[in-house]
This record gives structure tokens, C-alpha cells and sequence, in this order.
């Protein structure tokens, strides 16, 4: 579905990606592990376009992202929650879903979009009407994440899901990864939290200081001796 080849980005003079190539199936979920400042983020900016690489290529079902412009690349089935959920505080939780919903084919079908989005996540339909900016840390997620499936996406971009929430709402966050994969779409998501995420994932790609030093089954990943000592504290 969506493959990268040799990537490299960063932000003016500073190199944040360094020859990065990864791909991602159909109906997978695919996690990107590493430390804070390992290039997650940066990463996941690149495949959504808001930050253009200056080297390599990437491709969504045959469709060269590169060449497709910033704005266009929703159109792909390419769907960004971003860091910190990003939410507009000020919009009820129905407006910020209808923003999800800006492109035309998802307008068109804003009320079935609506209605399936509110299946998978009633707190949301309960709080339609109230102001985004006042819903629990988990709540905003969800709404964060709710929102990325208006558009219809095939591939959803998860970074830091669980970022400055509390362990038992992070739990919470992990539950709703796992439901939108049953529901089938396709995954990646980047994280701190190695131990939960590794648990949700297919399969985990280890970014270290911009650069992919491993790659395999999350189970894999989760057994070794290497990570469990550098990432889960064991």
C-alpha cells in the first residue's frame, strides 16, 4: 500500500531523516518505535506532506506522493492524527468531525460518515454539541481519531496517541487503536510507549537518531533482549 525508499528530511539545516525506507500492507498495523527525537514525528509529516523530503521516493497504491500536492494528499486515502491531537477547541465535536470531512467525496457523504463514526465511538455522539477544548484527554483523542476517519481513509497515521495522557487513559487510547483496526483499516502508528504499542502492531520498525536500525514482527521486537533493556525498562 504505502512504500518508502531511502528518505531523507529535515528542517532547514538540520537532517532529521537519513536514507529511511519502510513499507506498509494492506490491513496491517505497523508501528515506528525509538526514543523522543529519533524522527517519528518527522517521519510521519513526510508521508502526509507536510514536510517535503529532499531525497527519495514514496508511493500510495502506485500514486507517486511526491508529485502530488500537500492539499491533494488526503485524496490518496492518506489520513494524518497528529502529536498532541491538534483538535479546534472552540468547535463543538460535531464541527470538528465535519472539518475531517472537507474533502468532496466525504462531504457528500458527511451524514453516513457521521452516523459510522458515532457507531464506533458513542461518548462522542453524546457529546456532539459540546466544545472540543472541554472533553477528557482520552475524549480528545478519540475525537482526534474519529475525526481522521471522516475522510474514508485507507491508511490512517497515528503519532504519539498516547502522549501526555494518564495510564489508565492510555489503556483507553490502545483500545481505540485496536478497534479501528478491526473495523480494517490499515495502521501506522509511531510511539514512546514501546511495550503497549508492540502489542497492537503487526509488525514495528525501530527508528534511532533518524535511521532504521531494526525491523520485524512486533513480537519479535517485543522479545528482544536489546530493546527491552533500551525502550521498556526491563
Amino acid at each position: 500500500m504505502l512504500k518508502l525508499d531511502a528518505i531523507n528530511a529535515g528542517y532547514g539545516g538540520f537532517q532529521a531523516l537519513f536514507g529511511v525506507s519502510m513499507e506498509v500492507n494492506a490491513g496491517e498495523a505497523v508501528a515506528v518505535i525509538g526514543a523522543n527525537g529519533a524522527g517519528k514525528t518527522t517521519l510521519l509529516r513526510v508521508i502526509s506532506g507536510l514536510l517535503p523530503p529532499t531525497s527519495g521516493t514514496m508511493v500510495m497504491e502506485r500514486r507517486d506522493l511526491l508529485s502530488t500536492p500537500a492539499h491533494k494528499i488526503i485524496e490518496t486515502g492518506i489520513a494524518h492524527v497528529p502529536e498532541s491531537r491538534r483538535l479546534f477547541p472552540r468547535l463543538t465535536v460535531r464541527d470538528n468531525l465535519r472539518m475531517g470531512a472537507f474533502i468532496p467525496g466525504a462531504r457528500a457523504k458527511f451524514s453516513e460518515r457521521l452516523d459510522y463514526v458515532y457507531s464506533l465511538f458513542p461518548r462522542l455522539k453524546e457529546r456532539e454539541n459540546q466544545m472540543a477544548g472541554t472533553l477528557s484527554g482520552g475524549e480528545q483523542q478519540m475525537c482526534a481519531i474519529a475525526r481522521a476517519l471522516m475522510s474514508g481513509p485507507k491508511l490512517v497515521l497515528l503519532d504519539e496517541p498516547s502522549m501526555g495522557l494518564a495510564p489508565v487513559i492510555v489503556a483507553q487510547v490502545f483500545d481505540l487503536v485496536r478497534r479501528i483496526r478491526s473495523e480494517g483499516y490499515t495502521v501506522l502508528i509511531v510511539e514512546q510507549n514501546v511495550r503497549q504499542v508492540l502489542k497492537v502492531a503487526d509488525r514495528a520498525y525501530l527508528l534511532e537518531v533518524g535511521r532504521m536500525k531494526a525491523s520485524g514482527p512486533a513480537a519479535e521486537l517485543a522479545a528482544s533482549d536489546d530493546i527491552r533493556k533500551a525502550y521498556m525498562g526491563i
